[in-house]
């Protein structure tokens, strides 16, 4: 993966998979977490379980360390959300969370289909609770406004990213 590695949270809605593929478009390495490196299992110790809940959406911890430990690549990007990213998030040079205002959230999480995480009304009712206490991101990220186009949101990434290499 990358020589340097940076993580790329927020909750549902705030535009972490869209932020993967633009930068994939451009040309980075990024990864989708949530489809890459997710599966259901207990946060603490990484057990899979039958559950699938929000809870028990977790990255495999060994998986993300071996590819941080990789350096094939000048930066990689890790794109999603986990509940065990406190097992990992030390490994990363640089951790943006994505923020978005309530409306803009609500907004885009209404034109989710059903199927889709986010798509049901309590999932959006339980998102929302989830923006308000910010209980499931990362607390020392650097907040990025994610309100703002994709295009513009990923060069603000690229910038910090690019500072932070300094």
């Amino acid at each position: 993966m990358g020589i340097r590695n940076y993580l790329i949270e927020g909750v549902s809605g705030t535009g972490k998979t869209s932020v993967c593929t633009e930068l994939q478009r451009r040309g980075y390495h990024a990864l989708h977490g949530d489809r890459e490196l997710a599966y259901q299992g207990d946060p603490e110790t990484g057990t899979c379980t039958d559950s699938a809940t929000h809870e028990n959406h977790i990255w495999d911890v060994d998986k993300v360390k071996a590819l941080v430990a990789s350096q094939n690549e000048a930066a990689t990007f890790f794109c999603g959300g986990s509940r065990n990213f406190s097992k990992f998030i030390d490994l990363f040079d640089g951790v943006f969370v994505l923020e978005v205002d309530l409306d803009t959230l609500n907004r885009r999480l209404e034109l989710r289909p059903e199927n889709e995480w986010g798509g049901k009304k309590a999932e959006r009712e339980f998102i929302a609770r989830l923006h308000q206490t910010k209980e499931d991101i990362p607390r020392n990220g650097n907040i990025i406004d994610a309100t703002a186009p994709i295009e513009h949101v990923v060069d603000e990434i690229i910038r910090q990213s690019e500072v932070n290499k300094r």
